[in-house]
């Protein structure tokens, strides 16, 4: 990489890259100069910021304020927090905010994710291209303050964050539940006992609160299955009625039910669906196109209104202020709340799930299998060079069946069954979704896609 080149730091949606050899305090202080240019240009006078637990976070947002400053907008320091609290911070003060995270990547990583007032999303098609290309151009040129000067001041919002999310859930009233969470070491391990602590008739037994970047249990990752070993193993040991794991910035939330089985995001996203159709009824809820064929079948069952979007936070919450969808959800645990200024907060799927399961006499298992109709194979990833000539060959071997391209290439077949293959933006992968009534057709569907995918040339 030149060393003005931000191509491999600054990606589609966020800035993420090994700290220093990418990420250092100068590229962070041209960027805080590029994005108050383009804040205050639009009528900022202010940004807010947060940082996770990593030790490079906070010389990182400091660097960053300074290049602000250096534009004559002020900042609003949040401190700690999760990526929601940032959020939340960029909602409840109106101001654009950055968040100095790089979620569940290792210890060396380090990022930014930004937004406007009102939290809504900054990605290359809407701010970052011209951010990445102002800072490197501080970077080539030095960054020289514009007038006056602005000024730093800290704020807690812990606290303002908590009794709001309480205001749009009330747990108060539910029976009495044992929650293990496993925070691995991240935001969670901060946000959790104020959201989910005091005065609820909840016991949390906390796995792995202590603040730690360089994540010395498990990676705070719970997509991966690995990750989420350790809190299967406590559900159960402890006889607890849910386990909650939360990703390195607090933003995602998974879910596993008393038996330490892990709850389908997809599931999830039903069973929120449903409680903010209660609430709003006839309204629009959003789901990716790799999501269980279950959410928009439920959502019509309860009246609603299902919209199928793209995978990617941009192009749900997009879609989600076209439609004014009064809720959201992916594969990967991101839930959206119009609530919650259209962006994603796991906290608050998790505690829908809580108001679920503490307002029912059934266990969770019992609850999550009402929306959990067919079997899904999970994303399954494939190293291969040339994307589209593995997609055309999958193609050609199941002619005749119905095919659209929102995302990828879905293929579905006359017995309901369906699969997605798409290709990564950042890397040589081909990433496979399939799902079908039973296990047993999935299987087969699932070998035959991958065979054909394998078996490409370059490919692994």
């Amino acid at each position: 990489m030149a060393s003005h080149d931000l191509s491999g730091l600054v990606k589609a949606y966020d800035v993420r890259g090994v700290v220093p050899e990418q990420f250092n305090e100068d590229v962070a202080r041209a960027l805080g100069a590029a994005f108050g240019q383009l804040v205050g240009g639009e009528g900022a006078t202010a940004v807010v910021t947060a940082h996770d637990m990593r030790e490079s976070s906070v010389p990182l947002s400091r660097a960053f304020a300074e290049g602000v400053m250096s534009q004559g907008l002020s900042v609003v320091e949040a401190g700690l927090g999760s990526t929601d609290l940032l959020y939340f911070a960029a909602g409840h003060l109106d101001r654009p905010g950055a968040m100095f995270t790089a979620s569940h990547n290792p210890a060396q990583y380090n990022g930014i994710k930004l937004c406007r007032a009102g939290a809504t999303p900054i990605g290359q098609a809407s701010g970052l291209s011209s951010v990445r290309a102002a800072a490197e151009e501080f970077l080539a040129s030095g960054i020289t303050p514009v007038g006056t000067v602005g000024e730093i001041s800290r704020v807690d919002l812990l606290g303002e964050y908590a009794k709001y999310l309480r205001s749009l859930v009330d747990l108060s009233g539910v029976r009495p539940l044992k929650v293990v969470v496993d925070a691995g070491n991240g935001m969670g391990g901060y946000t959790v006992p104020v959201v989910l602590g005091e005065g609820l008739p909840l016991e949390i037994v906390p796995l792995y609160f202590e603040l730690d970047g360089n994540f010395p249990n498990h990676e705070a990752n719970p997509l991966d299955p690995a990750n989420l070993v350790d809190l299967q193993k406590a559900v159960v040991e402890h006889k607890a009625d849910i386990g909650l794991a939360f990703d390195g910035d607090a933003d995602r939330c998974f879910v596993v039910d008393e038996r330490g089985e892990p709850v389908s995001p997809s599931a999830i996203t039903g069973l929120v669906a449903v409680r903010e159709l209660a609430k709003n009824p006839g309204a629009t809820i959003i789901h990716n196109l790799i999501t269980s064929r279950a959410v928009p079948e439920i959502v019509r069952e309860h009246g609603g209104n299902p919209v199928r979007t793209r995978v990617g936070h941009s192009f749900i919450k997009a879609q989600m202020a076209e439609s004014d969808a009064v809720f959201g959800g992916e594969h990967s645990a991101h839930y959206y709340f119009r609530d919650f200024w259209r962006a994603d907060t796991g906290m608050l799927a998790a505690m829908h799930v809580l108001a679920a399961l503490g307002s029912d006499t059934a266990p969770l298992s019992a609850i999550g299998a009402e929306y959990e109709r067919y079997a899904a194979s999970g994303e399954i990833n494939s190293v291969v060079a040339d994307q589209a000539a593995a997609t055309r060959k999958v193609l050609a071997a199941f002619p005749g069946t119905e095919v659209d391209e929102l995302d990828g290439t879905t293929v579905s077949f006359p017995d309901g069954a369906w699969f997605n293959v798409r290709a990564s933006n950042t890397e040589p992968l081909l990433r496979l979704n399939v799902e079908a009534a039973t296990p047993e057709r999935m299987a087969e569907i699932r070998d035959q896609v991958l065979a054909l995918v394998r078996t490409t040339p370059e490919a692994q």
